[in-house]
C-alpha cells in the first residue's frame, strides 16, 4: 500500500481509497481527492508537511496526515 505521503515530486499517481472516517473523509473526498482520480505531486516541504498536489486543474496543499489517508497507486 502506497499513501500520496509517500509519492515523489513529479509524480502522477491514481486515487485507489481513501481511508479514514466521517467528517476527515468527506473533507478530503469535497476537496476533489476521489477514487480513480490522477493526483501530480508539484512540491513537498521540507519536513514533509504540507504536500502540494494539483488535482482536477486546480493545486490543493495537504496536510500530511490527510495525505497518508489517500491509498495511491
Amino acid at each position: 500500500m502506497k499513501t500520496l505521503r509517500e509519492a515523489n515530486i513529479g509524480d502522477t499517481v491514481k486515487v485507489v481509497r481513501l481511508h479514514g472516517e466521517g467528517a476527515v473523509k468527506r473533507r478530503i473526498m469535497d476537496m476533489g481527492i476521489t477514487k480513480g482520480v490522477e493526483v501530480y505531486v508539484r512540491k513537498v516541504a521540507p519536513f514533509g508537511d504540507p504536500v502540494e498536489v494539483a488535482v482536477r486543474g486546480y493545486e490543493l496543499s495537504l496536510r500530511k496526515v490527510d495525505a497518508e489517508m489517500v491509498e495511491v497507486e
